[in-house]
């Protein structure tokens, strides 16, 4: 017999509901339900039609309702629709964190369930309560890139998990290790024979700017190079990139220097893909000229680019599967230590926009890595 019982503060419609309002038998409405035996169209219709009209659901939902597992994980995000604000800074498509999250979900049978601020934070409090109605175990909070937010608490025994963001409630958070990617990613080109690193930044007032030029400023120290701040350029957002001349600049400034960079560094792939198209305009060509690279590791930019983009990669993936499995601790009340937040790196990716250096007779030559292989 199908339960009745009452599930936030609601009644459930049972079989025998439906049986009444379709006009059949209770057995008609198992045959419809399990597809176990046939059944005439316009009965079948009746049946569904009545199903709809009550909300009916079946006997093994209705005890996963009442059960304190029920499978499910809600996933809160902006990455599927388009931001509001065009001023709004992006990197890689976040869906790579989404797909991290899933990776790891669908390997231990759990479901996840998706729902889009559609650019919009106020909309944050009701999807949670719409999971947390629909019973999710847990929560994961998406970022479209790395920054602090201010989100409603969880209901007590709802974990919550963010990823790409931070609060400060000491929310279990996953976050990308910008300061050490920026670092390795200089260090590779000093490794290179570069010690005239121009960068170009995203805006100032991001974590990731922050973080990333102190990462910038760690590698240069570590080889015993001076930081000259003439060879950064800070504050690119992703509308001021549109307007070429702002960049156009930038770079102008920076290369008219008396002792200019061999390379520049960019804030992301997008910017590095402009940088490209603006150093082909003034007739420099890359890498024989300058080198350029790059942050993120978005393949659909950095692998189509001629010369490829050597760039840093930005673990998105990584940070989502990194997000579920400590979900999945927390909702199995594991208790291992957990660093807070936790920071996930990944590697610098070599590829021929970057040429090395070697001093000779107080000169500069440049040559190509063989392969396209790291500097050893």
């Amino acid at each position: 017999m199908d339960s009745t019982q009452d599930w936030g503060g609601k009644r459930l419609a049972t079989i025998y509901d439906v049986a009444k309002i379709a006009g059949v038998s209770p057995k008609t409405v198992s045959r419809v339900l399990n597809g176990d035996a046939p059944v005439g169209e316009k009965t079948r219709e009746a049946v569904e039609k009545a199903i709809l009209e009550l909300g009916y659901v079946p006997s093994n939902a209705a005890r996963m309702m009442r059960s304190s597992r029920s499978g499910l994980i809600g996933l809160i995000t902006g990455a599927i629709s388009t931001t509001s604000d065009g001023n709004e800074p992006k990197g890689l498509p976040d869906l790579l964190i989404v797909q991290g999250i899933q990776s790891v979900m669908s390997a231990t049978g759990m479901t996840l369930m998706i729902a889009d601020t559609g650019g919009s934070s106020s909309r944050v409090p009701e999807l949670i309560r719409t999971f947390v109605e629909h019973r999710a175990e847990g929560l994961i909070y998406v970022a479209d890139y790395h920054q602090r937010v201010e989100l409603p608490p969880a209901p007590k025994g709802t974990p919550l998990v963010l990823a790409n963001c931070y609060d400060d409630l000491g929310t279990p958070s996953v976050l990308p290790d910008d300061e050490r990617g920026q670092h390795d990613l200089v260090a590779r080109l000093i490794q290179a024979g570069h010690s005239r690193i121009g960068y170009l930044t995203l805006p100032k007032g991001m974590d990731a700017t922050r973080l990333r030029l102190d990462g910038y400023k760690r590698a240069l120290a570590e080889a015993g190079i001076a930081f000259d701040p003439e060879l950064v350029s800070t504050g690119f957002m992703h509308d001021k990139l549109r307007n070429s001349a702002v960049l156009w600049d930038a770079i102008d400034r920076i290369l008219s220097l008396p002792n200019p960079p061999t390379v520049l560094c960019c804030g992301n792939d997008e910017m590095a893909m402009r940088v490209y198209g603006i150093l082909r305009t003034r007739g420099i060509r890359m890498p024989e000229d300058i080198s350029v690279a790059g942050y993120d590791n978005y393949r659909v930019i950095a692998e189509t680019l001629f010369p490829p983009l050597t760039t840093a990669e930005l673990p998105y993936a990584a940070m989502g599967a990194r997000a579920a499995d400590w979900l999945l601790s927390l909702i199995n009340d594991e208790t291992h230590e957990q660093i807070n937040p936790t920071l996930v790196s990944g590697p610098v990716n070599w590829r021929s926009s970057v040429t090395a250096i070697a001093p000779a007779d107080g000169n500069t030559i440049r040559f190509p890595l063989s392969n396209g292989r790291n500097p050893q």
